[in-house]
């Protein structure tokens, strides 16, 4: 393989995850982001077991460990009576099955965990403060401009990556302008800390409440020192697309009217200045993702809604796979090309699922009881179990192997 001066545009999970897998098979990597700092916006996330596959790789399991939270299974509930309509064992039963954990953590951890470990690598360049606002290539080289200083700055590279999210301009650059769709759903995010919850009360586990309309997601982050709630609600309308819409306490408070008696406990203890709320937009699987030294990552290409929980899980899938094939002996060309053909099968199917899951979480009257009785009578059996258990580095070498 020779190595290749690899320009990534964007700072987030993915942008860092591919920064850190390129920078360790050889490249030479410069990071672009446009924020005067890593992002620490968001709240919780959950890692599933395919990606933590790629996180360990990468030499990430001990700084994972510090700061995670392993359920000890998935659940979900009835809106208004509470019973239990599935389980799912997860704890060190997901580990034995799929030889890596299920973990809960606050967003801002990981991303903390992933640029000091990119810090530490020699061969990554890091760019805050620099929005780039030109894209272009030739025949050899793709270009962009920045805005860092006061005299716009360009750079050339061997290969772009554009990590820069739905609103990707590597994407527009690629594939022309276009509005990314909204989806009917607005979400809700707010963090609980663990001492003002009742003990006892909030089972250790990621659970997500059912209800006509809407649906209610709580896990622990932070080593279980606070409780992330995710409340989706559908709307009609939305305009702003800001993660940090500030939201009232009282419009929540409403749409959640008759839910079950704990999920009025955690509305109540909703703080006014840490309740944001963010519309929920995608975009159709894309034609395709690159061209001769451009390509996209997660949600530039895939934006995924959150009710699979995968969408941070596929950007670093992504990253692996991406540092796998540039080390096959063909042409830059041929390697993106591959990229994107092994990974569109399965980024679709993600994007697909979690899109059947907005409608599912949501039914009302005849039809919400009958998923609730094939869910009982499939409990413990885990509907992701094909998700969990792909290895990336398997399924690509497999691909590359029959060409």
């Amino acid at each position: 393989m020779n190595p290749l001066t690899i320009t990534i545009v964007g700072g987030g999970i993915g942008g860092l995850t591919a920064a850190l897998a390129l920078a360790q098979a050889g490249h030479q990597i410069r990071l672009f982001e446009q924020s005067t700092q890593f992002a620490v916006i968001g709240a919780g996330i959950q890692l599933s077991p395919n990606c933590n596959r790629v996180l360990y790789q990468l030499g990430l399991s001990k700084q994972l460990a510090a700061k995670a939270f392993l359920p000890t299974g998935i659940e979900t509930r009835h809106w208004q009576n509470g019973k239990t309509i599935s389980d799912i064992a997860l704890g060190d039963a997901c580990t034995q099955k799929y030889g890596f954990p299920y973990i809960n953590i606050h967003r801002a951890d990981l991303i903390s965990i992933l640029a000091e470990a990119v810090d530490r690598q020699e061969n990554i360049e890091i760019h805050l403060s620099s929005r780039v606002i030109h894209i272009d290539q030739d025949s050899a080289q793709a270009n962009i401009t920045t805005t860092k200083t006061s005299q716009p700055q360009q750079f050339s590279s061997d290969l772009l990556i554009g990590a820069d999210g739905i609103h990707s301009m590597a994407r527009q650059y690629l594939l022309g302008p276009e509005e990314p769709r909204f989806t009917g759903h607005i979400a809700w995010r707010m963090l609980v800390p663990s001492e003002r919850i009742k003990t006892g009360l909030i089972k250790p586990k990621a659970t997500a409440w059912w209800g006509p309309g809407a649906h209610f997601v709580h896990y622990y982050v932070s080593s279980g020192a606070m409780l992330n709630c995710v409340c989706v609600v559908e709307t009609p309308t939305w305009q702003i697309e800001s993660w940090t819409e500030p939201g009232d306490p009282a419009e929540l408070k409403a749409s959640f009217d008759n839910w079950h008696p704990d999920i009025q406990m955690l509305l109540d203890l909703a703080q006014p200045d840490t309740l944001f709320k963010w519309g929920l937009f995608d975009r159709p699987p894309l034609p395709y993702w690159g061209t001769e030294c451009i390509t996209l990552l997660g949600d530039a290409c895939h934006p995924t809604l959150p009710f699979m929980a995968q969408g941070a899980a596929m950007a670093i899938e992504d990253a692996a796979v991406l540092a796998t094939v540039l080390a096959q002996g063909k042409g830059l060309e041929e390697k993106l090309e591959d990229y994107y053909r092994f990974r569109l099968t399965r980024t679709k199917a993600i994007q697909r699922g979690s899109q059947a899951n907005a409608r599912l979480f949501h039914l009302r009257g005849p039809a919400a009881w009958i998923r609730d009785q094939v869910a009982r009578r499939t409990t413990g059996r885990n509907p992701l179990h094909w998700v969990f258990q792909h290895d990336v580095y398997q399924s690509t070498a497999s691909a590359i192997q029959r060409g």
